[in-house]
């Protein structure tokens, strides 16, 4: 019996501490996201800085409820760990000063790469740039679906104003306006085009419930709809033939294109002098940089769905995407084709003409009275 009392004082010892962190965890889990809001919701919410300016401690719940955080079900505990309990008994239930949230420890790949970016570099002047200088603190969403100057407003042109720079740089506002910074500053990053259905009559993008709702399908049928040979890739017949089926929905638009870069980690590493400035990269027939084009809807729920498109859509008529030198538009190819043989053909037509009456015209001179 000696010999099972330590064994029993052991298990014993276990479950205690079995039992405590049960109940530690459970403690944790119990400060959801719907607790912290019910302070944090409250737009009047503030903290007074040591330096006598004013911080807002206020989330957006509209704007939270998309993010791509909670649509993850990442809880604000996960980011602000230090916040182990609450204690309602007092008017602030955790600690006043939080510690910094520490973005690395989810996006480690992120951080390693940020470490080799201009913008890591520059704490060493005394600037120190975190993750929320450009990215929003509640509100982060998924990039998938935001345009370039969506992109670029809540990111590059926060502190960069372009047009003071990129002097070589021909037609700017084009560029701006379809390119993404980081396609040229980050240049190992993946890039793709972007299309996303702009509707004609609304003048605005329309949204990927809209289109599956009158196409009655949804985002897993969408492919089996259009994707008829079932390669994974929506051919250029196959795209051609969704815009007539939306056309016939009373659904007039076009495929706004723009050329974005990946949602990869490397996309952080931006230095100086390393921005890529070969215009043959892109404006090329066989250019890379349009090797990968796809088709995003955005959907209410905040999700994005995404479908492979072949490269050649980019030269129909219902795309608009500008890039001199690498896409055409077929139809006015044909047309030119069709103008130029014309021309050719009125020509040969005409001499043809003229030498087979060569010998009644002769005759005509030899006889006038004829």
């Amino acid at each position: 019996m000696e010999k099972i009392k330590p064994l029993c004082l052991t298990a014993t010892v276990a479950s205690v501490a079995f039992l405590a962190c049960i109940w530690t965890a459970s403690s944790a889990l119990a400060i959801d996201n719907e607790t912290c809001l019910e302070c944090h919701s409250d737009d009047t919410l503030t903290r007074t800085e040591s330096t006598g300016m004013k911080d807002s401690l206020f989330v957006d719940l509209n704007k939270f409820k998309y993010s791509v955080h909670n649509v993850n079900g990442v809880a604000c505990v996960d980011c602000h760990a230090d916040i182990e309990e609450l204690d309602m008994d007092n008017e602030v239930p955790h600690a006043v000063s939080l510690a910094p949230v520490n973005c690395g420890n989810c996006h480690d790949e992120v951080a390693e790469a940020y470490q080799n970016s201009v913008h890591k570099k520059a704490s060493h002047k005394g600037v120190d740039i975190p993750c929320y200088a450009c990215h929003a603190y509640h509100d982060t969403t998924r990039l998938a679906m935001a345009t370039v100057s969506e992109r670029q407003n809540s990111f590059c042109l926060k502190c960069h104003d372009p047009y003071k720079a990129h002097d070589w740089l021909p037609a700017k506002e084009n560029h701006f306006a379809m390119v993404e910074c980081t396609v040229c500053h980050a240049p190992e990053v993946p890039r793709h085009v972007n299309l996303r259905f702009f509707d004609l009559v609304d003048s605005a993008f329309l949204k990927g419930d809209v289109i599956m709702r009158h196409l009655q399908t949804d985002p897993s049928g969408f492919t089996d709809l259009i994707d008829k040979d079932g390669d994974g890739t929506i051919s250029q017949q196959e795209f051609e033939d969704l815009v007539l089926m939306l056309r016939q929905k009373d659904i007039r638009g076009v495929f706004h294109g723009e050329l974005v870069a990946e949602i990869n980690p490397i996309v952080h590493q931006v230095n100086r002098g390393k921005a890529n400035r070969d215009c043959s990269q892109c404006h090329s027939v066989t250019s890379n940089f349009f090797q990968d084009v796809r088709m995003t809807f955005d959907m209410d729920d905040g999700s994005v769905s995404s479908y492979n498109v072949d490269r050649q859509v980019l030269q129909t008529y219902f795309v608009t995407f500008n890039a001199l030198g690498t896409t055409r538009v077929r139809l006015l190819d044909k047309i030119g084709i069709a103008l130029i043989a014309g021309g050719v053909a009125v020509v040969l037509l005409h001499l043809s003409v003229r030498l087979f009456t060569i010998p009644l015209r002769r005759k005509k001179l030899d006889h006038p009275e004829a």
